[in-house]
């Protein structure tokens, strides 16, 4: 018989743990370290964000605070500066209305306006009387008298007792639409007087004791003056569109929107497009910024750029502070580059073949004038020399001088006593059906030289190198008219025709005449 195992004996049911046993507790505990691990990250970075947004909310809420404070004084400040503001502008309309009363007891003095006092005086006159048309007529007559204009249309508008409205209905002839009967080509153009007249209306209006932040322009006016800027909006169809729209008729609309306060957030896009469309007008930097386009700058610097306008983006970064972003001597320079290539199209066109070197020489000239003008301008002498480019003007000029000289003709022996007219040749009476007639013969024209022969006569400029000697011994000069380094290239607008003009003389703030950058891009 077997025997009987002990109760009390339990060790043969405890078995003992295997090394298997051992290595997947080993892993459990791994396991549980790394989630352990895993999750103390987890919660340690949201801490860190929630931090990052309650330091971030706490500075909002005090940036938020301390522009309420800010716009509550303000606000105050306005409220309290109403009353000093009203009385002033009470006790301008008592004067206003004082002085009108006696000018028309007195009556007008008729007569020409021989000097800048007399023509102050008539302004004045107009503007006691509330006269908007006489006035109109007398500013648009006088364009010649821009420069004196500009300096006393802002002290002859003072004189009215309302010159928000004043300057509504004197414009009111060709803006928001040109209402005239009979229009000329000379006189068709009178965007340069409403620019003028918008213009000199921003210092009559600012408020006397907050200034431009305030303009004192009563609400009916405000509103006159909104209703007329949707009226030019609605027109565009009829204009063409925004590509098509005339530079003059853009202007007068942004000066309209920023003399009058009436900038809408919603058309930002629109003012964009028309600011890069006419950007070639020395105002429209300033323009852009009281638009409220800062922000948009560089990306409407990088559009002109792209479109080839280099010396209006020049402008463009030096009225932002965008010069460190975008360069200008490197602008002017592709400037040139891109001059280079729209001169050797004009020349090498073959329906340009008879005046090819014409086109290609005044572009060529335009455009020096236009960086020349702008190196002086921002003072880049010392980043990019001008002398070469006054050289090279002096060249242009010099030649197109003397292409125009008249060439000498040779005198007819052969003279008809009775009337003084040419002989016919000795051996006309032999030629079969030979004419002579008894009038003078008429001028030979020439056919201009090609291209290759345009430059015999004006040497190339450099650049980066000093000049050298024109001298070529016996072989032929370079066939290129533009063989010079790409940087000293002429700088052109391709894409826009003609020669250059004299724009109207509103084209700049300070003188009477347009600044001569402009004139590259006709």
């Amino acid at each position: 018989m077997g025997s009987i195992p002990d109760p009390g004996d339990i060790s043969g049911e405890l078995n003992p743990p295997s090394f298997d046993d051992f290595q997947r507790q080993t892993s459990l505990m791994t396991s549980c370290t790394l989630l352990w691990k895993e999750l103390s990250d987890h919660f340690t970075s949201l801490e860190q964000n929630l931090q990052k947004k309650s330091e971030a909310l706490k500075n909002k809420f005090q940036t938020l605070d301390h522009h309420t404070k800010e716009s509550l004084g303000v606000l105050k400040k306005r409220e309290v500066t109403i009353d000093g503001s009203v009385e002033i502008a009470l006790g301008k309309v008592e004067e206003s209305r004082e002085a009108a009363l006696i000018a028309l007891l007195k009556g007008a003095q008729d007569g020409e306006v021989d000097d800048s006092e007399g023509l102050l005086l008539k302004l004045k006159s107009f503007c006691l009387k509330m006269d908007s048309k006489e006035f109109w007529r007398f500013i648009t007559a006088r364009k010649k008298e821009l420069d004196v204009l500009r300096a006393q249309t802002p002290e002859a508008l003072a004189e009215c007792v309302d010159p928000a409205k004043f300057v509504l209905e004197a414009i009111s002839e060709v803006f928001p639409v040109d209402k005239r009967v009979e229009k000329s080509e000379r006189s068709n153009d009178l965007g340069w007087a409403c620019v003028l007249v918008l213009e000199s209306l921003i210092p009559v209006v600012v408020d006397p004791v907050l200034g431009k932040s305030r303009l004192l322009v009563t609400p009916s006016v405000k509103e006159r003056a909104k209703d007329i800027a949707e009226t030019w909006k609605a027109s565009l169809d009829q204009r063409g569109g925004i590509e098509n729209v005339k530079t003059p008729d853009v202007h007068t609309f942004l000066q309209h929107l920023v003399t009058f306060g009436i900038v809408k957030e919603e058309d930002v896009d629109l003012y964009r497009k028309l600011v890069v469309g006419s950007a070639w007008r020395k105002q429209m930097p300033k323009l852009a910024v009281s638009l409220g386009l800062g922000d948009k700058m560089a990306d409407m610097i990088e559009e002109l750029v792209n479109r080839g306008q280099q010396v209006d983006a020049v402008h463009f970064t030096y009225e932002v502070g965008l010069v460190d972003k975008f360069p200008p001597v490197p602008l002017l320079k592709a400037f040139l580059r891109d001059s280079k290539k729209a001169a050797t199209s004009i020349l090498e066109d073959p329906n340009n073949s008879g005046r090819a070197v014409n086109l290609a020489g005044r572009k060529e000239q335009s455009a020096l004038r236009a960086v020349i003008k702008c190196i002086e301008e921002y003072k880049l002498e010392a980043e990019f020399p001008p002398e070469n480019l006054k050289k090279r003007l002096e060249q242009l000029e010099k030649a197109k001088t003397d292409k125009k000289r008249p060439a000498a003709v040779p005198a007819n022996k052969r003279t008809r006593a009775s009337n003084g007219g040419p002989m016919p040749p000795a051996k006309a009476g032999r030629l079969t059906n030979a004419y002579v007639s008894s009038f003078p013969a008429a001028p030979t024209f020439i056919r201009s030289p090609s291209h290759t022969q345009y430059p015999a006569a004006v040497p190339a400029y450099p650049y980066d190198r000093p000049a050298a000697p024109a001298m070529y011994g016996s072989r032929s000069p370079p066939a290129n008219p533009y063989a010079y380094s790409p940087e000293a290239a002429p700088p052109l607008a391709g894409s826009y025709p003609g020669a250059p003009i004299n724009y109207p003389a509103y084209g700049g703030y300070g003188n009477g005449m347009a600044p001569a950058y402009q004139q590259a891009y006709y």
